[in-house]
């Protein structure tokens, strides 16, 4: 009899298929479709939905342990996943109507649907930093019409829905969440996205130019200043998964150099650089930041789905602390390597470009450091 895998067996067994066409993706930034289509059918899309809804009902552990893995995959398409996951977990606790929770995670579950949030602007920034959006949804005479532009909006070319931050009109706005279909009329896709590493993200504008959608499709606004606080819950939730994708990516990186160590016999030293002590102790170094991520993110995970997540601070610090160790890590990695890690020919070159990407996800840095300063000195 075949034993069933396991869900980190399934998610690895997957990640090594992507992992063929990887580069191809870093090159075109095309959306991975096809990455899409395999994780649906290996049942991994709507891991994280609730089973009445659909879904496999998969806590914070498990999702980062698939997150983790798909990252050493293709990243982009694990970036895409972490949104997927976040919002099929979170969505069943928010204050949207029941048939919408139902329609949009009952689709994710049936046909592979997926969905993220539409929340930067070029001129707002990232909501997280305050103020109002520009998007602004005007009342029609049986629903809303919306209009804006919403960038970094990470797999916008493969959503089937699309959540947008915007604002009412009027003297009094009203701010939150709209629930949009990608393919709505008035929505369009302007192709912006070039960047350094997570490139197959395609994370290009969207232009809303007067969107309409039914009135109980404002699912959630509300008054600005009860935006102020964040739910520990889904703080959690972000800082472990995007914690996970990039200690993912570094782990590629430590496993691609495992075997150049083992591979390259300069001819002055007669052996393997992997049985040189200087080339095993900075190799430990690297081992000791992956240790060292793996028991934040496995902590932390295992907090959260006992019900006692880590507070917002400190899960925005463990997010910087595993993200800042997963591009240690690959910086030293390539430190060992000289040209053979630049080189366009080996993956170790992708893998710093798209580790380097941790750094850009909010809440960022200085955000991070403030709020744990304020904090702690009662500020």
């Amino acid at each position: 009899m075949t034993r069933a895998l396991t869900l980190g067996e399934t998610a690895r067994t997957v990640a090594i298929e992507l992992a063929a066409t990887a580069g191809d993706h870093d090159e075109s930034g095309a959306f991975p479709h096809e990455n899409f289509r395999k994780l649906q059918e290996y049942g991994l899309l709507a891991l994280t939905a609730p089973v009445a809804y659909g879904g496999r009902g998969a806590g914070l552990a498990d999702a980062a342990t698939v997150i983790g893995e798909i990252a050493k995959g293709e990243p982009s398409t694990a970036l895409i996943l972490v949104m997927q996951y976040i919002n099929l977990a979170t969505l069943p606790g928010e204050r949207w109507p029941e048939h919408l929770v139902r329609r949009v995670l009952a689709d994710a579950a049936t046909n592979g649907a997926l969905i993220n949030a539409l929340r930067v602007e070029p001129e707002l920034g990232t909501p997280v930093r305050g103020g109002l959006p520009a998007t602004t949804a005007r009342r029609t005479g049986d629903g809303w019409s919306l209009s804006g532009r919403k960038i970094y909006s990470t797999g916008i070319a493969g959503l089937t829905w699309c959540i947008v931050w915007g604002r009412t009109d009027g003297e009094e706005p009203r701010v939150g969440a709209f629930l949009v279909p990608a393919k709505a009329d008035g929505l369009r896709i302007e192709q912006t996205w070039n960047p350094l590493g997570m490139r197959a993200t395609a994370s290009h504008d969207a232009i809303l130019d007067n969107v309409r959608i039914p009135l109980d499709h404002a699912v959630d606004i509300r008054r600005p200043e009860e935006w102020k606080e964040r739910d520990g819950s889904q703080t959690a939730w972000m800082a472990v998964l995007f914690g996970a994708l990039y200690d993912g990516v570094a782990r590629a990186a430590r496993d691609w150099l495992v075997q150049f160590l083992h591979d390259r016999k300069p001819a002055n030293l007669g052996a393997a650089l992997a049985t040189v002590p200087r080339i095993q102790q900075a190799f430990g170094e690297i081992e000791e930041l992956l240790v060292t991520n793996a028991r934040l993110l496995r902590s932390a995970a295992r907090d959260a789905d006992a019900g006692e997540a880590p507070s917002s601070t400190e899960s925005s610090l463990l997010k910087l602390t595993v993200t800042e160790n997963a591009i240690l890590a690959v910086e030293k990695a390539l430190r060992l390597t000289g040209n053979h890690g630049i080189s366009r020919n080996n993956p170790l070159e992708r893998h710093y470009r798209n580790v380097l990407c941790g750094r850009i996800h909010s809440p960022q840095e200085d955000t991070v450091r403030i709020a744990a300063g304020r904090a702690a000195l009662g500020i």
